[in-house]
């Protein structure tokens, strides 16, 4: 290879370690014939791929990146399930680059033989002759301490044979078996110690895992350290063992899991394969289609389906209200057997189908990333008649509880993502006391931009109101007050339909419109942004009656208190004697209005635990990868201080 064609394809395996994923899972190099030569598997896919392009390198490492030309990663939900599926991949495949380095061996399994009085033990052969199998387990050492756990908890037979016996072995005066050989036992009484080992290698483990938990403390308590750090050993192996792999189970059956994930016209499908027991691979496909869910994964299936890839016995895929009796019957003709369409209704298809779900939406980020959000904003200016491309998007929303506490959000927009250092609130003035969304409107919007044209700022081009035509007029005439000339829309929540000003008749757009995606992606920021200020700013007079409720503690203190702490939480931790000196109050006072706080705070989580079952969420907006993807709460909450700090506390004057 040329120097300039090494440099070159090393650049892009570089770009495709840092675009990597945070996440758990395997990442396989392909060559130039795109053979696999090398499986590897990674805690944080990113941060082990990068270390491939950073430092020096030993010569094996060197020679695997020399014939490396693409990466392909798998996400998987764990560490151990990346370890498993590493393995199967290097067996199934045996690349070129892991002979010295991987030696694919077979991880053990617990078997729970098929015998009148069944024994429990490990092993690395697999035996069809109806034993309960488990597993398989990457950590033996986790597997030893279940297994000595077992043997204490399980007083189960040790001897390979049940050969009859006049007395029984030391096992029995141990305790640690109840002699089967001799008849002290039944096999009925033995079944239901099989059947209580059965529920703990199954993962049903939440009764035994806390009286081990007890014993451990009692253990701890009572200085038993040894006795102790065996049952926190216990508990760990349990820990590392319970579960269903989503990797590897022991349903021989052939089965296909497929996902999708879309945005748009973009659609990624993803289809893990299950066979003999084994995930044996990965196939991604980016398409795109206008078309709706249902007819796009009928279109997929007829096409990934071939003569040369008949299907197997049984689909898993999100069903939902559809029909797919044309599907079916597509099936029928074209290979004469129609495999089952199932939902995934059990814990381990549940887990298989939201592991291909997350590796669709992967690649459906990585081509949102690539693309750019261009073509969504190219689609908003058509649609909304304006005579460029949209890069920056502000978006307003009033938040208020009957004329209290009147707030606006601003959020700003560039190139489809949110810009949050530009993020602003404003604590209306005008409309204190009274409810009007059209006057609060014409405020922040009056403020805002009279105060850029003032300094020359640069304007947007488009600005977004949260509201229909009424919110769109009011926001118009101050458009015409300040000289402005840039584009004004609102979305209205019901039906989504955007309002242009003095239009008698919404636009409306396809459910499917990416240009829709950004418009809603912008109005439930505002939306949220707005309400998360108004309700701390009302959380501040809710709690008052809290401090009064205390004898001696009046409107004032109330309010001191309040200002001094800021919250209930802050109140309920802090020290009496720090409280009585900052806020003018007596220590026993102090000590009052702390329990208060604590009561409050346990009243509300009473509160919120009953009303769970009913939150309702917005959602539906445009989402591009790199807004949303390992977004820190931090940034936003760093966007509000500053916000605060150079406007008063009240966002832009």
């Amino acid at each position: 290879m040329k120097n300039s064609d090494y440099s070159a394809n090393y650049a892009s395996l570089k770009a495709a370690a840092h675009d990597a994923p945070f996440d758990p899972g395997v990442y396989i190099m392909h060559d130039d014939e795109n053979r696999i030569i090398y499986v590897g598997k990674a805690k944080a896919l990113k941060n082990r791929l990068s270390s491939y392009f950073s430092g020096d390198k030993d010569p094996k490492t060197q020679a695997l990146l020399k014939h490396a030309r693409s990466i392909e990663t798998i996400l998987v939900s764990n560490e151990y399930e990346a370890l498993l599926l590493e393995n199967t991949l290097i067996k199934q495949h045996t690349p070129k680059y892991n002979i010295n380095l991987k030696d694919g061996k077979t991880y053990p399994v617990i078997r729970v033989t098929a015998e009148p009085f069944p024994r429990v033990f490990r092993t690395r052969h697999i035996i069809e002759d109806r034993s309960l199998y488990f597993g398989p387990f990457p950590n033996v050492q986790a597997v030893d301490s279940l297994l000595e756990l077992v043997d204490k908890l399980f007083p189960l037979r040790k001897c390979r044979s049940l050969k009859k016996r006049v007395s029984p072995c030391l096992y029995y005066h141990l305790g640690r078996c109840q002699a089967p050989c001799c008849g002290k036992i039944t096999e009925e009484e033995y079944g239901r110690h099989v059947e209580r080992l059965r529920k703990l290698l199954a993962g049903e483990t939440a009764p035994l895992i806390a009286d081990l938990t007890a014993d451990m403390r009692q253990a701890a308590a009572e200085l038993k350290f040894e006795r102790a750090a065996q049952l926190r050993n216990a508990l760990r192996a349990i820990e590392d063992l319970s579960g269903e792999s989503s990797v590897v189970d022991r349903d021989p059956e052939g089965r296909d899991y497929i996902a999708w994930a879309e945005e748009g016209i973009l659609t990624t499908f993803t289809v893990f394969s299950m066979r003999g027991g084994k995930m044996t691979g990965r196939e991604v496909f980016s398409t795109k289609s206008a078309a709706d869910e249902g007819d796009s994964l009928e279109t997929f299936a007829a096409s990934y389906y071939s003569p040369d890839r008949p299907p197997p016995p049984k689909i898993y895929l999100a069903m939902g209200d559809r029909d797919f009796s044309g599907l079916l019957r597509w099936f029928t003709e074209q290979f004469g057997l129609t495999p089952e369409l199932c939902p995934p209704q059990e814990r381990r298809h549940e887990a298989v189908l939201a592991m291909a779900r997350q590796n669709a939406l992967e690649d459906l980020r990585r081509r949102l990333r690539e693309r750019g959000a261009g073509p969504a904003l190219d689609e908003l200016a058509r649609a909304l008649g304006l005579s460029g491309r949209p890069e920056r998007i502000e978006g307003f929303d009033i938040a208020q509880l009957d004329g209290k506490y009147p707030v606006a959000s601003l959020v700003s927009f560039k190139n489809g993502a949110p810009d949050k250092k530009n993020y602003r609130y404003f604590r209306l003035r005008s409309v204190v006391g009274k409810v009007d969304d059209f006057a609060a409107m014409r405020e922040a919007v009056h403020r805002r931009y009279s105060r850029l044209i003032k300094t020359g700022a640069e304007l947007p081009d488009l600005v977004l109101v949260d509201g229909g035509i009424g919110q769109v007029n009011a926001a118009k005439g101050i458009f015409d007050e300040l000289g402005m000339d840039c584009g004004l829309a609102g979305l209205a929540k019901r039906d989504e339909e955007i309002w242009l000003p003095h239009n008698g008749e919404p636009v409306r757009l396809s459910k499917r419109s990416e240009a829709l995606k950004v418009l809603q992606f912008v109005r439930d920021e505002t939306h949220r942004f707005a309400t998360g200020l108004n309700q701390r700013l009302r959380s501040k007079d809710l709690f008052l009656p809290t401090l009064e409720s205390v004898d001696g503690i009046g409107p004032k203190r109330a309010a001191m208190i309040m200002k001094t702490y800021g919250d209930l939480e802050k109140i309920a931790r802090a020290l009496p004697e720090d409280m009585a000196e900052q806020c003018s109050i007596s220590a026993a006072a102090a000590k009052a209005v702390r329990a208060a706080a604590a009561l409050a705070l346990e009243d509300r989580e009473a509160a919120k635990k009953r009303l769970a079952g009913g939150k309702t969420h917005r959602g539906g907006g445009y989402r591009p990868a790199s807004s949303r993807s390992g977004e820190s709460l931090a940034v936003e909450a760093g966007a509000v201080a500053e916000a605060e700090a150079e406007y008063g506390g009240e966002g832009e004057s």
